[in-house]
């Protein structure tokens, strides 16, 4: 059975149907903007439209850009104020008419890379940044998520991190690909000295042009593009989705 995947970003949300057996994509990506303001009932209306068009009965996952403990959202950086503690399972469950299971978007995609990509079989010690409107993290050690972590929102350069090299921070400062390379590595430096990785993989919007800056990237851990790309995020709710619903 076909799963459904859905990725809030700060800009769109993005859902898909994916075959769990090959880790794809079994459908077109159908995509809405991101309501504004995104309010928890404007965001849980978009997902049912998603899930309407898919004419889709049974357990969707859904990946949202802020930390989820236990289903409850505990921050919302690029969204509206009013999500913080609002149990987000449980809202989209109700609207949905559905379960729907939900976990940090960059958690979500750390699990795909995980199990259908570049952090397939890994040993050692992994960070996953998704780079788009903020910075996502996951942090993988031997092949095993360590959720909510939000390595995006370390001080950094007078700030928190992604306001400095996001890709939203690209284009806002109009950024050519190597100059935002240039700012970008500084931040991956910088998580070398805290963690210690042996691996680096970017996902996100800004990985489908990793050629443009890999030139760049001058730190001792390996940088690699995430194999799934933007898909991950999609394909790792819907992973999360099956687990859950088999408890």
């Amino acid at each position: 059975m076909d799963i459904l995947g859905i990725d809030i970003g700060g800009s769109g949300v993005k859902g898909a149907l994916v075959d769990l057996e090959k880790g794809a994509f079994s459908s077109e990506r159908h995509r809405i903007e991101t309501p504004r303001p995104a309010t928890k009932n404007a965001v849980a209306e978009t997902i049912k439209r998603i899930v309407e068009h898919f004419n889709y009965q049974g357990p969707v996952g859904c990946g949202f850009p802020g930390i989820i403990h236990n289903g409850v959202a505990k921050s919302a950086a690029n969204m509206h104020k009013n999500w913080v503690d609002v149990d987000a399972e449980k809202l989209f469950s109700d609207v949905c008419g559905q379960e729907v299971f939900v976990l940090n978007d960059a958690d979500a995609a750390g699990i795909a890379e995980l199990e259908y990509g570049a952090g397939k079989g890994l040993k050692g010690l992994a960070i996953l940044l998704t780079i788009g409107t903020g910075i996502g993290s996951a942090l993988i050690k031997d092949g095993t998520l360590i959720p909510n972590t939000e390595f995006g929102h370390l001080e950094f350069k007078g700030d928190i991190a992604e306001k400095y090299c996001s890709d939203a921070a690209r284009e806002r400062l109009d950024l050519k690909w190597d100059k935002w390379g240039k700012r970008f590595n500084q931040y991956l430096l910088h998580l070398e000295r805290l963690f210690s990785p042996d691996l680096f993989i970017l996902g996100g919007g800004a990985s489908k042009k990793f050629d443009r800056y890999e030139h760049e990237l001058k730190n001792e851990a390996r940088v690699i593009p995430a194999l799934l790309k933007n898909q991950a995020g999609i394909i790792g709710a819907a992973h999360y989705a099956a687990q859950r619903s088999r408890k």
